[in-house]
């Protein structure tokens, strides 16, 4: 444990410097996206200035992070080089946009109010659906820059290719998590399966949040062997379950200051871990509760639901999935036959590992 607290603290110290290296790069990133905008309309060009400002800059750079720190781990000694690094960070930055984008369009479909400790961007201001339009052209403007910075890269086409398709995975499973909450209509909890939560888990949270960052900074550094990505694979779809039943704990029981955004995943009728869990151990009385309270906004329902949820013991549940989810990930982890992902993965992993926020 104490070797495990050393790498946590090395982490964050690097996260803590990477940070400070991409917010220097911010400012070259507003220009490149704005000086791409006609200079026939400068009211887009200062509203596009707005949005990039609000939305794109202030999150906790898990994803972007996560790209850097493998790069460096994977890169040879001659790959780490000055200009590569900063075309990594810009990378970065472009994970960042497409997150922005995302959440954009998610906090509306949620009804969110608030995002990173600020209001959403939909209720920013009144601003209302325009946000759908904001949130599309931060996705374009991401294409943009890889377009600008990559385009003469050998990895090119395969940097390319893995952001649409995780794209495309992603609004899949963002898909199926709205038809799981049956589009604000009352939803079957009946169901809210294992099987049906791990599906919204691996396309809406695993391939962009673990699968993309790593995978693109494989490209980068120019690997081709199969097997690499294979295992990748396989065990970043298994770390992102873990990250998404952390973030539905948080949801409802984390320290908002620190988790940032309000929770209405009980309001939503939201397929997370803490009903699924709850389902799959309640009584016929504990399953009639949820039936006639998930999934409405009214608050003795909600404050029924959570308190179903203590009487199940499901905080103290989370903590021991938790910890057999990492143990679990430990072993398997420590089996791969590359050194190089071996010590990434780990690394990341203790990352992740009790995360509060």
């Amino acid at each position: 444990m104490q070797m495990a607290r050393s790498v946590i603290k090395t982490v964050r110290s690097t996260n803590e410097e990477e940070i400070h290296e991409m917010m220097a790069l911010w400012p070259s990133i507003v220009h490149d996206i704005t000086e791409s905008i006609s200079l026939n309309i400068p009211d887009v060009t200062l509203w596009m200035k707005k949005v990039l400002q609000y939305n794109v800059p202030n999150g906790k750079k898990v994803r972007s992070l996560a790209l850097i720190y493998a790069y460096k781990s994977l890169a040879s000694d001659d790959q780490l080089t000055e200009d590569n690094v900063r075309l990594v960070r810009i990378l970065a930055w472009c994970i960042e946009l497409l997150q922005a984008y995302l959440l954009i369009i998610d906090d509306i479909q949620d009804r969110s109010l608030f995002r990173r400790g600020q209001p959403c961007w939909y209720r920013h201001n009144d601003i209302g659906l325009i946000a759908i339009n904001d949130g599309l052209m931060l996705e374009q403007a991401m294409f943009y820059i890889i377009r600008k910075h990559f385009n003469t890269k050998e990895c090119y086409i395969n940097i390319l290719e893995t952001f649409q398709d995780v794209i495309y995975k992603t609004l899949m499973g963002q898909c199926l998590d709205l038809l799981s909450s049956n589009f604000d209509k009352k939803p079957n909890v009946d169901f809210f399966t294992l099987d049906r939560y791990n599906s919204i888990v691996e396309y809406k949270t695993s391939y962009y949040t673990f699968i993309l960052p790593v995978t693109a900074a494989i490209h980068l550094v120019g690997i081709k062997d199969p097997e690499m990505f294979r295992q990748t694979k396989l065990i970043l779809l298994d770390m992102g379950r873990l990250f998404q039943a952390q973030d539905d704990y948080l949801a409802c029981y984390g320290d908002y200051e620190a988790f940032g955004k309000d929770n209405t995943d009980i309001q939503e009728g939201k397929c997370t871990w803490l009903v699924v869990t709850a389902l799959d151990r309640a009584t016929s009385e504990q399953r009639k509760i949820l039936r006639e309270c998930y999934g409405f906004s009214d608050p003795e329902k909600v404050r029924r639901v959570k308190q179903l949820f203590i009487d199940m013991n499901l905080p103290n549940i989370y903590l021991t999935y938790e910890e057999q989810t990492y143990n679990l990930l430990i072993g398997r982890i420590r089996q791969m036959s590359c050194e190089l992902l071996r010590n990434l993965f780990l690394d990341l992993l203790e990352e992740i590992y009790h995360r509060k926020s």
